[in-house]
């Protein structure tokens, strides 16, 4: 029976989405946007520091269309072979630049709200939603109370932290509400509960997340550990891992896609950093059942490189996932499908650290050559459940 493994790779984004214009880093729209492209120049132009010199080297991914299809979707050129694989660039319709509209959407559905956005100022959050923090805590106040990047504000905050005891809150430009603790002082549990306790309230307000951030360490060398989680808000209506539950088929995430889905349509879920989850997922096109779905995100292209600008980061990490692709399709069986997408972009090349609106790409391996042209993201949970015989 048929198998598919559908792999987003957060944020490789490919460009050329028709609303761009509709969406901001700062005052720049993101017009003109895209990741894998502008990797790809910067690379070629010897731009892309800290890596050996020369073009960008993904020949797995080219070889199934991921050229064809950056041309696809945003008209630049890029050389690359003719497909072996399946292709094809794919526009999203949710309002939504994030990982939770692009992987809904990816899914089959299309979010049908507007996200809920805390604003660039300080404080930033309204006196309810910091006295619900307080009160979850136990504390007479919180630390941060604004937008900041994850790793800059446990250095700036953390030695705060652990003097005071109270909880680091902060946002970003993206609809999330994330708090960050020490593991030992704080504590991991007391961090889980408390951004459970305060989750029901955020998603009222169509908060998309709500985002424990667990660091240790001691001051000048505080570092977050992989323990961190997310508190989805529940999506509103069936979608493709229910879909494939519901047909009796077995689901496994890996990486967040558990708490990106809030474990709806979910059998077991293998987390860790990105080269631990390419093992589980090596390991899972060895072991999967018999006309499973294998649903895998690789986040650190978003977090680690995307956000913060680094374009020789990100093209290294971007060639580390092909020699792993190139992997794990020899060990393919008969009648498998393995997709890889993305969820949004990230151009590291942009003004400012936010996702970038872009089409994505879609290439497909064991099904063939062909072109599936452009396509909306609803459309890769229909070809999954196609080829997984599955009718909703």
């Amino acid at each position: 029976m048929a198998r598919a493994f559908l792999v987003v790779i957060d944020s490789v984004g490919i460009g050329g989405a028709p609303d761009a214009d509709t969406f901001f880093n700062g005052a720049l729209p993101d017009t003109g946007a895209n990741t894998l492209g502008h990797i790809i120049d910067a690379c070629a132009a010897g731009q892309a520091e800290d890596r050996r010199s020369g073009p960008l080297q993904v020949p797995h991914m080219m070889a199934l269309g991921l050229g064809a299809a950056v041309t696809l979707a945003s008209g630049q050129a890029v050389d690359t072979p003719e497909p072996a694989g399946t292709w094809g660039a794919a526009t999203e319709v949710s309002r939504g630049k994030d990982t939770p509209s692009g992987h809904w959407e990816l899914a089959g559905l299309p979010v049908p709200w507007e996200w809920h956005y805390f604003p660039d100022e300080t404080p930033a959050f309204p006196d309810n939603v910091v006295a619900a923090v307080c009160k979850a805590a136990g504390t007479s106040g919180i630390l941060g109370n604004c937008h900041a990047s994850g790793t800059t504000v446990i250095a700036d905050l953390g030695a705060a932290h652990l003097r005071t005891g109270w909880p680091i809150c902060y946002t970003s430009a993206d609809s999330v509400f994330q708090i960050a603790a020490h593991e030992e002082h704080f504590g991991l549990e007391r961090l889980l509960r408390l951004c459970a306790d305060v989750a029901p309230l955020l998603h009222q307000m169509k908060v998309g997340r709500v985002i424990a951030r667990p660091f240790v360490g001691d001051a000048g060398y505080f570092r977050r550990t992989g323990n961190r989680k997310d508190f989805a808000i529940l999506p509103p209506a069936p979608m493709l891992t229910n879909h494939v539950q519901d047909a009796g088929r077995a689901v496994y995430a890996v990486g967040k896609i558990g708490d990106i889905f809030s474990m709806q349509g979910i059998d077991e879920v293998r987390k860790g950093d990105d080269h631990t989850l390419m093992r589980h997922l090596g390991d899972l096109v060895r072991e999967a059942q018999d006309g499973s779905l294998t649903f895998a995100n690789l986040v650190e292209f978003d977090s680690l490189y995307g956000h913060r600008r680094d374009v020789s980061g990100y093209a290294r990490h971007l060639e580390w996932f092909d020699a792993e692709l190139g992997k794990l399709l020899p060990q393919l069986r008969e009648g498998d499908m393995l997709v890889v997408t993305a969820d949004h972009g990230n151009d590291p090349t942009w003004t400012g650290t936010d996702h970038t609106r872009e089409r994505v790409p879609v290439i497909v391996a064991g099904i063939g050559a062909g072109k599936l042209g452009q396509i909306a993201f609803t459309d890769v949970a229909a070809l999954v459940l196609r080829h997984l015989g599955i009718t909703v």
